[in-house]
């Protein structure tokens, strides 16, 4: 027996807003995000970086990824302030967490 759910249809209105695409300016130009953290990449490594902003993206305090990785909190840390590099092994652990290449962490 299935079970059917009634969806309720509502009138789209339309916006002159709407319409209105977003076009870049010819002489303007976007700016590679190396070049907007340039400070931090050199002060934090990339690798650092990635797993500071993967982190941030779901919303996880370092505690709560290192419980769920099995490491203290001292080492997500050290490894987001690029005291300590990040190892494959590690790599591989925190893609698998975020469900992205490990090649990023590297």
């Amino acid at each position: 027996m299935s079970v059917h759910t009634r969806t309720r249809h509502t009138k789209r209105v339309s916006s002159s807003k709407s319409k209105i695409k977003a076009k870049a300016k010819p002489e303007e130009k976007s700016t590679h995000w190396r070049e907007v953290f340039k400070e931090e990449l050199e002060k934090y490594g990339e690798a650092g970086l990635m797993l500071r902003g993967s982190r941030h993206k779901a919303e996880l305090t370092q505690k709560e990824l290192a419980e769920a990785l099995g490491v203290s909190q001292n080492h997500i840390s050290e490894m987001e302030g690029g005291k300590r590099p990040i190892g494959k092994v590690m790599a591989l652990r925190l893609a698998k967490f975020f469900k992205t290449d490990y090649r990023k962490f590297l």
